[in-house]
């Protein structure tokens, strides 16, 4: 299906209103980062008993768009200064990478009965896309795979703000928010070159080519101080949601029977990412004390989309969650095939 043609109007009326019904249900409940957790979830439920949800391919890039800015919005002189600490945070994350993804790979072999490519394949901390083109090139459990990797990805998304609430005083609510708001001027120039930039990078294959875009100019501009102040609160709420519906949307057609397949690789693999995750964190903490809410979002192997969302809605440093971010996917692109054989075995 061309992802560019928009959906029939009630598929897409239907999938935001749940989503936004997912938000503010979220909000009631007090439930952390609900604007982004709350769509997640509930869209999820949605398309598992058999509702077609679905966002287009232009709303999604404009959502990526307004992320992006908002993350470039925090950068300042003072955040760029603190990177040479960043080294060895980036050490720490390569180590939290390989445990999760040879541990995990290991695990779902002698646990799970997955043959080694699969388990390697399913194992891979993040890198959705490119991890599925693998997939599809290899002799490989192509379904398993995506809907566990899925998985991973919605249950990060629900757990880390929860880690942040317990190991933090965070305030995850979004109630407190900062009273510096960019011009509508200066937000209309930086999304237009943002939307132009993202373009360009596009046809480079970047991932997230639109967030990194407007993350970029965002960055460079708010860094020179030309563009003072955040992004307003009525164009980063709806850019959550957004954000959280779209990833509710991956399990639109997947039965309860591929679930319960993917679900218990999931949770073995999800529960090797916290537990590495928060290992991480905790010790570059102690080593070179970072703030635990940077660390914990900046090495949480969740979609470069979603925890860059997250960055925002968390007050994080942006700069320092992109850049690891970043590093993690280009690691993984050299990496996974480092491990995979050169040729298909003969059957």
């Amino acid at each position: 299906m061309n992802t560019w043609l928009p959906p029939d109007p009630a598929t897409l009326a239907t999938t935001l209103a749940v989503g936004a019904i997912g938000a503010m249900a979220a909000v009631w409940l007090h439930i952390p980062a609900p604007y982004l957790t709350g769509p997640a979830a509930l869209v999820t439920l949605a398309g598992v008993l058999g509702l077609r949800t679905r966002v287009p391919l232009p709303l999604r890039d404009g959502c990526f768009l307004v992320i992006g800015t908002s993350m470039g919005a925090g950068v300042n002189p003072e955040i760029l200064a603190a990177a040479a600490q960043w080294p060895l945070s980036l050490a720490a994350l390569a180590s939290a990478l390989l445990i999760i993804f040879l541990g995990g790979a290991t695990l779902l072999q002698r646990w799970l009965e997955f043959d080694r490519i699969s388990a390697l394949l399913a194992a891979t901390p993040g890198h959705l896309s490119y991890i599925l083109s693998l997939s599809a090139d290899t002799k490989s459990e192509l379904s398993t795979i995506t809907v566990a990797q899925s998985l991973r990805v919605l249950i990060l998304t629900l757990l880390v703000p929860l880690a942040v609430a317990l190991l933090t005083d965070v305030d995850l609510s979004m109630s407190a928010r900062p009273d510096a708001v960019m011009s509508l001027v200066h937000l209309g120039v930086i999304m237009v070159l943002a939307a132009a930039l993202g373009t360009v990078l596009k046809r480079l294959n970047m991932p997230a080519a639109f967030l990194m875009g407007g993350f970029i100019v965002s960055a460079v501009s708010h860094g020179t101080g030309a563009t003072p102040g955040l992004v307003p609160v009525w164009v980063t709420i709806p850019g959550f949601a957004i954000m959280g519906t779209l990833i509710g949307t991956r399990f639109s057609g997947i039965s309860l029977a591929q679930i319960r397949r993917a679900s218990g690789a999931a949770a073995v693999l999800t529960t090797l990412a916290l537990i590495a995750t928060v290992g991480a964190a905790l010790s570059m903490h102690w080593a070179l004390g970072l703030p635990v809410t940077n660390l914990l979002i900046a090495y949480a192997p969740g979609g470069l989309e979603t925890m860059a969302a997250m960055s925002v809605m968390l007050d994080a440093d942006p700069a320092f969650v992109a850049f690891h971010h970043a590093f993690r996917i280009l690691l993984l692109t050299f990496l996974v095939p480092a491990f995979l054989p050169r040729s298909e075995p003969e059957t």
